[in-house]
């Protein structure tokens, strides 16, 4: 294959934002909507929910860690066999998931086997992606990741309606004859060879030289602090509501509200990343700061219009900031060693997203309105206990 001297900006990078957009549909989209299938596996496997809830947690996990392995590999051997081997293994353990007998076959099967699928898809499509383009490098990133937005409105009906039909576990082999359509996204990603590869080795020597990178190592801190609060709304926002005695309801139409508005920033911020002159950085630090305020304002907001506000300011400044954060790593480190960069800071940058729900768990008290529900729903009998 001939070498280009730089990105083409479109061209065959059109189709690999068109994979990266089904990509991220079918990874991200699947986790965001498996919240579905929660209560089918407490009713199946009599569990309790806390212990159900670690089958996605270990796959977001394994996903995130595993980055490196499936940049290191599409250093080696290219993108698309690595994809479309991880569109396999994600297939598999949604195929096997419908045969479980009881939570560890979950574990093993969608935490881990489709976590190790999703782990060799979503990074190496991105760093695919970021090698294509320069100058339009945001827009394409911005459009690629609306996909995340809309399989989440999609998928939760769409899964829902699969129960109903046919149990959770015909829903199940279901969701994995979707998960194989990754396999195809996979096959869409045509390697591009650059004139600056040779000189940044192999995957070894650019680990190496990454972790002696102080810039890269900075900005790596720096993410991983954002990822430290950029879930927690997702976690904490809907029990804060309703301590401020929202209903049920509404309570979850404000994540809704913050999920249309992430969708918009992320086109809005593609567009402006290109658009606007002088560098991404500037951007991405605007972005980054207006989300930390918005995420400050919310413990003090009591009136709903000014929650619905917040909502509205926190989802387009977060979603505006993903295709800026990941549109300005080829500009550190080289398209050349993008992919053991991108799969090195996601693996770091998950430690952020892990810690940051549980460590602002005060700020919640969902425990309190199950006490008072059962207060309300379950009293005392009249006779015989009441003594006790």
């Amino acid at each position: 294959m001939a070498r280009r001297a730089e990105p083409p900006d479109g061209g065959w990078g059109w189709m690999v934002v068109l994979s990266a957009f089904f990509q991220s549909a079918l990874v991200f989209g699947v986790l965001r909507s498996f919240g579905i299938f929660f209560v089918e596996f407490v009713e199946a496997f009599e569990e309790q929910a806390a212990r159900v809830s670690w089958v996605t947690s270990i796959g977001i996990a394994v996903q995130q860690l595993g980055s490196p392995v499936g940049s290191a590999l599409s250093t080696k051997f290219g993108p698309r066999p690595v994809v479309m081997s991880g569109g396999i293994l994600a297939a598999l353990g949604m195929l096997l998931a419908s045969f479980a007998t009881s939570l560890t076959h979950l574990y093993l099967s969608i935490g881990l086997l489709s976590g190790s699928g999703w782990a060799l898809t979503f990074t190496p499509t991105l760093a695919c992606l970021s090698r294509y383009f320069s100058r339009l490098r945001s827009l394409a990133m911005g459009l690629a990741l609306t996909g995340v937005g809309l399989s989440s409105f999609a998928f939760a009906p769409l899964f829902q309606w699969l129960i109903s039909h046919y149990a959770w576990r015909g829903a199940l082999l279901l969701v994995s004859a979707l998960s194989l359509h990754l396999v195809a996204c996979g096959a869409l990603l045509r390697p591009l060879s650059l004139t600056e590869d040779p000189a940044m080795g192999g995957p070894g020597a650019q680990l190496a030289s990454l972790l002696h990178h102080g810039p890269f190592l900075r900005y790596t801190v720096a993410l991983t602090l954002i990822n430290t609060g950029y879930f927690i709304p997702y976690v904490h926002l809907v029990a804060h509501v309703q301590d401020l005695d929202w209903d049920p309801l509404p309570a979850a139409f404000l994540l809704s509200v913050v999920a249309i508005s992430d969708l918009v920033g992320r086109v809005v911020s593609g567009w402006l990343g290109d658009a606007v002159p002088g560098p991404v950085a500037r951007l991405l630090m605007l972005w980054t700061t207006l989300t930390g305020l918005s995420l400050a304002l919310f413990p003090v907001a009591r009136a709903p219009t000014a929650l619905v506000a917040l909502a509205v300011a926190y989802g387009f400044t977060s979603g505006a900031l993903t295709p800026v954060a990941f549109s300005m790593l080829p500009e550190l480190v080289g398209t050349g060693r993008i992919y053991c960069g991108l799969g090195l800071l996601q693996m770091v940058e998950s430690i952020g997203g892990l810690l940051g729900a549980p460590l602002s768990a005060r700020t919640s008290k969902p425990q309190n309105l199950v006490t008072v529900a059962l207060d309300a729903k379950v009293p005392l009998p009249k006779e015989g206990l009441e003594e006790d």
